[in-house]
C-alpha cells in the first residue's frame, strides 16, 4: 500500500455481509499509530460500504486505555518502565476485543487514556451496535507471549507502522516534552524505556498482514508538530 486512499479502501473492504470487523494498527512507540488510525476513521465515517449509514459504522478504540494506573504500577514496582508489556491489562484488552467481535451488545464501553493525566479513564469510549468496523491501535497487538497472545487471533487484519528510527525518536522526545518532561528526561526515557519496548515491537513486524511504509506515515503529518 502506497497511499492513505489505498489503505482506506482496504479497511472498508474488511466489512463483509454486515459483519463487524476489527482492524489492528501496531508499531513501535512514536511510529504514528494513533495518527493513522484517526485519519482512517475520519475518512471512513462519511464513506461507508454500500448499505450502511454514514457516521457510527466505524469506531476507534485505542489500546492505551488499558494502561495500569500509576498507583498499581507503584505497588508492583513497575512505574519506572511504564509502557512495557506488563504495565498494561492485556487480559482486559483481549476481553474487550472478544466482546466487540462477538457483537452481542447494544453498546460496549472502552477505557481511554488521558495524556494530560497520564492515567486511564474507564467507560470513556462508547462503541455502538451500529459500528461494523472497529479500528484499534497499540504497541503489542502482535506480541505472542502471555495474555497478549490472545489479541492477534481476534483481529481480522493487523497493520504495522514502519516509520524510520530517527523520525520516530524525534517525535517521541517532543511528545514527552509536551506532557511535562524536561529535555534531558525526555531524551533519556525515549532512548531507554521506549527503545526497549520499540525493539520488542519491531520483532513482531513479520506477523503483520500489511506494513505501512514510512512514506505513507510521513504523508499524513507529524502529530507533534501541531501540539506544542
Amino acid at each position: 500500500m502506497t497511499s492513505l486512499d489505498e489503505l482506506t479502501v482496504r479497511a472498508r473492504s474488511l466489512v463483509r455481509d454486515g459483519r463487524r470487523a476489527l482492524l489492528g494498527i501496531t508499531g513501535s512507540p512514536g511510529a504514528g499509530k494513533s495518527t493513522l488510525a484517526e485519519q482512517l476513521v475520519a475518512l471512513l465515517r462519511p464513506a461507508p460500504p454500500e448499505g450502511l449509514p454514514a457516521g457510527e459504522w466505524v469506531a476507534y478504540v485505542p489500546m492505551d486505555g488499558f494502561h495500569l494506573a500509576d498507583a498499581e504500577l507503584d505497588r508492583l514496582g513497575r512505574r519506572d518502565r511504564k509502557g512495557a508489556p506488563d504495565t498494561f491489562d492485556a487480559a482486559g484488552y483481549a476481553a474487550l476485543l472478544r466482546r466487540l467481535r462477538d457483537d452481542e451488545d447494544e453498546v460496549v464501553y472502552a477505557p481511554a487514556f488521558e495524556r494530560d493525566l497520564e492515567q486511564p479513564v474507564a467507560g470513556s469510549i462508547p462503541v455502538p451496535r451500529a459500528a461494523r468496523l472497529v479500528v484499534t491501535e497499540g504497541n503489542y497487538l502482535l506480541l505472542d507471549r502471555g495474555d497478549w497472545a490472545r489479541v492477534r487471533p481476534l483481529l481480522h487484519e493487523t497493520w504495522y507502522c514502519d516509520l524510520i528510527q530517527d523520525e520516530r525518536v524525534r517525535r517521541l522526545v517532543r511528545r514527552h516534552e509536551r506532557f511535562g518532561k524536561d529535555a534531558d528526561t525526555a531524551l533519556a526515557w525515549t532512548l531507554g524505556t521506549d527503545q526497549r519496548n520499540a525493539d520488542l515491537v519491531a520483532a513482531t513486524r513479520p506477523r503483520a498482514d500489511l506494513v505501512v511504509p514510512d512514506t505513507v506515515l510521513r504523508s499524513i503529518g507529524d502529530p507533534e508538530a501541531t501540539t506544542g
